[in-house]
């Protein structure tokens, strides 16, 4: 299959690199509120269109948790995440991905294993501490 080719474009290479600057794993909402002061004309619309297109190349990486609105990663190297459950915000793990859940998971099925994602849900720290101040006041 031809690997379709792109423009270049000003708007998404910045939001590239607005990608690559954040750990915060934003949606597209935040992302277009964080660079539209740079591109005065920019519609969210566009911000989704470019989004679309670094994950067709590969550069960013869709985070889909079933919420309204997908979350973005420019880091795509293969890692786990932290949701909370609480404020929504995403953090990267530093666990290595286990290889051999893989194996593990065609040998006990009989299907061919290409990757896994497995995802950690709870509390973070901050609105643990938080929850603690609200319970002793």
């Amino acid at each position: 299959m031809a690997e379709t080719v792109y423009r270049k474009s000003k708007q998404r290479q910045y939001i590239l690199e607005y990608l690559r600057d954040t750990d915060s794993h934003p949606t597209a909402q935040m992302i277009y509120d964080g660079i539209r002061d740079e591109f005065p004309n920019l519609s969210l619309g566009t911000v989704y269109r470019n989004l679309n297109i670094l994950v067709d190349q590969g550069q960013v990486n869709r985070l889909q948790y079933g919420s309204t609105f997908d979350r973005y990663d420019a880091d795509t190297y293969e890692h786990y995440h932290f949701i909370c459950t609480q404020c929504g915000k995403v953090f990267d793990l530093p666990l290595e991905p286990k290889e051999n859940l893989e194996a593990a998971a065609e040998k006990v099925s009989g299907h061919r294993v290409h990757g896994h994602k497995i995802d950690f849900f709870g509390i973070c720290e901050s609105c643990g501490r938080q929850n603690e101040n609200n319970a002793a006041s």
